[in-house]
């Protein structure tokens, strides 16, 4: 099951996220320009040490295909679960591991923070055409014309909603964020301050005014309107959620009969009343890539394990096992249960995904293309969040 909880404890975010730069930004394919510092990449590969130590969420390392790779490359995988994105970040701080499967509201802490390394690609041969195109040359992963993750798997935050109660299909978020909801007190929302990107993401349909064209990129004032929003639904939340079993509870128990959701955790519920939308304004979602430790003490190994998990086989493994569309495409043609697996997520959807905003870290250098204004970053995200809920 999926726990990727946010609670943020951004004690080494306000070092690594004060950035400033001159570039430009493009919101997918062509990755960021951003000062980053100057890490070298490996030129080419050595014999296999005996192990590697990756962090990892649950579901991602499993002996199902580690004793695979083992067999073939000699490396053992010791494997760490970690349970938030901030907790990733602070282990692969420690200088103890070699790998980490970071989400995008963590990939430019690590970049930034030089923590991680860019990758040869040409080293990873998996790493090829079957690599969904959405999920290449990512504002998240690529900095300065460089790659630094590998690409894992993807998912949308999507409205689910109780079809017993809400019997016609919502088709907008409105029913989620606006004060005279008839649902009202019984709406659940995401608990992490990367939940601020969802109240942006409502904004630019519903007041292009503030000028928001990406919802990761806010200035002052777009961010206190972002933040007057969450604190309007604030009252007619029911709870807020991290814990994925918790979510499921509340929409089992009835607390909650609308609300954001990821298509496995409804998947999960086992509960046909339970249905999806990905909503006319788009969404926020995630996307997870293999990320190599700059001080790696057992880089051949890593890179052996990044090109064994993108293949068709055990990607797919992984994103059956995790509940999330796979990056490799050729895996969906492996089977029928690929098939309707990757038909469940939209794997191959690419116009379904255009309308998703991956996490990514603010910075305070607007990754929209501003150079006129200073955007939050992500500690100042941090403490605005905690006011919404205070």
């Amino acid at each position: 099951m999926r726990k990727k909880i946010l609670t943020v404890t951004a004690i080494s975010a306000a070092a690594a996220l004060a950035l400033t730069g001159c570039s430009g930004a493009s919101d997918s394919g062509g990755g960021l320009a951003i000062d980053v510092p100057d890490v070298p990449m490996l030129a080419e590969l050595g014999d296999t040490e005996s192990e590697v130590n990756i962090v990892a969420w649950s579901g991602f390392v499993e002996p199902a295909w580690t004793d695979a790779f083992t067999e073939q490359t000699g490396c053992t995988v010791n494997r760490r679960v970690a349970g938030t994105s901030d907790e990733m970040v602070q282990l692969m701080r420690t200088g103890d591991y070699d790998l980490v499967s970071a989400s995008g509201d963590a990939s430019l802490r690590l970049i930034a923070g030089g923590d991680v390394q860019p990758l040869n690609l040409d080293l990873i041969p998996n790493f090829g055409d079957d690599i969904v195109e959405g999920m290449k040359g990512q504002i998240y992963d690529t900095i300065n014309g460089q790659s630094y993750g590998i690409p894992i798997g993807r998912g949308a935050n999507i409205l689910q909603y109780n079809s017993e109660v809400v019997t016609e299909e919502p088709t907008s978020w409105d029913v989620a964020w606006e004060a005279d909801t008839p649902y009202a007190g019984k709406v659940i929302a995401y608990d992490a301050p990367i939940y601020i990107a969802d109240a942006a993401v409502y904004l630019m349909a519903h007041e292009p005014d503030l000028g928001i064209t990406n919802p990761y990129a806010l200035d002052e004032d777009q961010l206190a309107a972002a933040i007057d929003l969450l604190k309007q639904q604030n009252g007619i939340v029911s709870e807020y959620w991290s814990d994925p079993a918790a979510q499921i509870t509340s929409f089992a128990g009835g607390t909650t009969v609308l609300g954001t959701s990821w298509e496995v955790l409804r998947k999960l519920s086992e509960d046909e009343r339970f249905k999806s939308v990905l909503p006319e304004e788009g969404s926020t979602g995630w996307s997870d890539a293999w990320m190599l430790a700059t001080e790696s003490n057992n880089p051949n190994c890593a890179y052996a394990w990044m090109d064994y998990a993108s293949s068709p086989e055990v990607n797919g493994a992984i994103a059956m096992n995790f509940g999330m569309a796979p990056a490799n495409a050729a895996f969906c043609d492996t089977s029928d249960e690929a098939k309707a697996h990757c038909d469940y997520y939209n794997a191959t959807d690419e116009e379904y995904f255009e309308k998703v905003w991956f996490w990514t870290t603010p910075i305070e250098q607007c990754i929209d293309g501003r150079t006129d204004v200073t955007c939050t970053n992500f500690q100042q995200w941090t403490d605005a969040w905690v006011t919404v809920k205070g």
